[in-house]
């Protein structure tokens, strides 16, 4: 079974926590992605920003996101998948926590991403199909 480095999407880009939002929106749009790992100063990883997040929790609330920085929309501690996790933890994490998208960290350090896109890829259907019905249920 492949493991989250054989399918993740290597050399993920962060968004700084101390950059603001605009910065993250423009570093999505040059990257042509829907989210970015936050990372601090220490390089650890403090979250993801969506561009759902810029939305909802930026523009809608009249925030001004030249002004908002991208660690104020890290809620909480990321959910994670190690780098050498099998392909049926990251389903199991996907479906649990409900995230299309799951940062792969090798000890402290991230490393890439899984995408749900990755997992359809490298997978057989039928547990795609699968995590598609867990994502898709409230």
């Amino acid at each position: 079974m492949p493991t989250a480095r054989d399918i993740m999407t290597s050399n993920a880009e962060c968004v700084n926590a101390d950059e603001t939002v605009l910065d993250a929106a423009r570093k999505m749009a040059r990257l042509g992605v829907g989210s970015l790992p936050i990372c601090g100063t220490d390089d650890r990883l403090k979250g993801m920003l969506t561009d759902r997040d810029i939305v909802v929790k930026v523009l809608a609330q009249g925030k001004d996101p030249g002004t908002c920085l991208a660690g104020e929309l890290a809620q909480g501690e990321a959910v994670t998948i190690g780098a050498d996790d099998d392909a049926a933890e990251i389903l199991r994490t996907m479906a649990s926590h409900k995230v299309r998208r799951l940062p792969v960290i090798d000890g402290h350090k991230l490393v890439g991403i899984v995408a749900l896109a990755d997992v359809a890829r490298a997978l057989p259907d039928r547990p795609v199909g699968d995590l598609l019905d867990a994502l898709s249920t409230d």
